[in-house]
């Protein structure tokens, strides 16, 4: 390799190197990568073909100085092991696909302390906008996203306050439907499997309004069994063994999350454990694993993609330079009683 081509490998790739590449001006091709200005279709697709040959990437916090702003929007989310999120962050980039707008991703494993920090981290980097999960935040966290002065759009949930716009389900509500449904079936001795409620919040508003619901049919919880960790099958099916052991008279299981149900599920079938006949079992989120089954399981969808979907329109929107702010969607989640909920 010759010395001036060593030379230009160390070397960051500049405007110069694509202008000269592709025969266009600086200032057209400036244009062109910041997508700004009246270029033809023609020059266009010379200065990008030019630019993906170089291997060029554009210095965006370099151009974000004047602007204060980068084409980023940061996701952050508790989970990628849940099943739940990595559908929501499919609805998040179906739609910012269509835009300038990239979503960068952060996880905070349910911690609020992790929360903050993922939280600043990205907000120092000045994206467009924020969506993160969950109503429930930190003193540091609120305080961060209230003075972000860009769009923020908490979703999953809607019962509480948002600091800015919000969209998703009310948990509380879909709690007490569930419970509505199950007490029609005729059960009555029910039993709930989920996570310790401290860390998801959305989790415990469903067991409120699940408990809230029966307790107007005078039904108490007749045993409760509480994990750590994620939420998966062999969790489930442990859980079930252990709550039906310890209370054999149980009708009814009803399970945080689908997974875990689906484990409990398994469980039933191998131990020929009537489903639903001898117990019901149902679960929350309306994942696509579920259609795997030998056994179709009860559950609520929840509104996943939508959710996802939703969040990005309004980022997508606002941070594009239109008027808005304190937008509130309330999707409608949908009981699917599957085989094990209906006697």
């Amino acid at each position: 390799m010759a010395s001036d081509d060593l030379e230009n490998a160390s070397r960051p790739l500049t405007l110069r190197d694509v202008s000269e590449a592709s025969g266009v001006s600086e200032m057209t091709v400036s244009r062109v990568l910041r997508n700004r200005g009246d270029v033809s279709a023609a020059t266009r697709e010379k200065v990008l073909e030019a630019a993906r040959a170089l291997g060029y990437v554009p210095n965006k916090i370099a151009g974000a100085l004047a602007s204060q702003r980068v084409n980023l929007v940061a996701v952050i989310v508790p989970s990628l092991q849940n099943l739940v999120f990595p559908e929501v962050l499919a609805g998040i980039s179906e739609v910012l696909d269509q835009t300038h707008f990239q979503p960068v991703y952060g996880v905070t494993n349910y911690k609020p302390e992790r929360e903050e920090k993922v939280l600043y981290e990205m907000l120092s980097w000045r994206p467009s906008g924020v969506i993160i999960a969950g109503l429930e935040h930190s003193d540091a966290s609120r305080a961060m996203l209230k003075s972000a002065g860009i769009p923020i759009v908490e979703i999953m949930d809607t019962d509480g306050e948002p600091i800015d716009s919000v969209v998703g389900i009310s948990h509380r509500r879909a709690g007490r439907e569930m419970a509505q449904a199950i007490v029609k079936q005729g059960y009555r001795k029910i039993g709930f499997l989920g996570t310790k409620m401290p860390l998801d919040h959305r989790a415990r508003k469903r067991f409120e309004g699940f408990t809230q619901a029966l307790a107007k049919e005078g039904i108490e919880i007749h045993d409760r069994e509480f994990y750590e960790g994620g939420s998966a099958l062999l969790k489930g099916r442990e859980m079930t063994e252990t709550i039906l052991k310890r209370s054999p008279d149980l009708e009814f299981l009803y399970y945080s999350n689908d997974m875990i149900a689906a484990g409990g599920l398994l469980y039933c079938l191998d131990n020929d454990i009537d489903v639903p006949g001898r117990v019901g079992l149902a679960g929350f989120n309306g994942v696509e694993l579920l259609e795997g089954l030998p056994v179709k399981l009860a559950t609520m969808d929840a509104c996943r993609a939508e959710i996802g979907r939703e969040a990005a329109r309004i980022i997508a929107r606002r941070a594009s330079g239109e008027e808005g702010g304190g937008e509130k969607v309330v999707l409608t989640p949908t009981i699917d009683l599957g085989a094990t909920l209906k006697r």
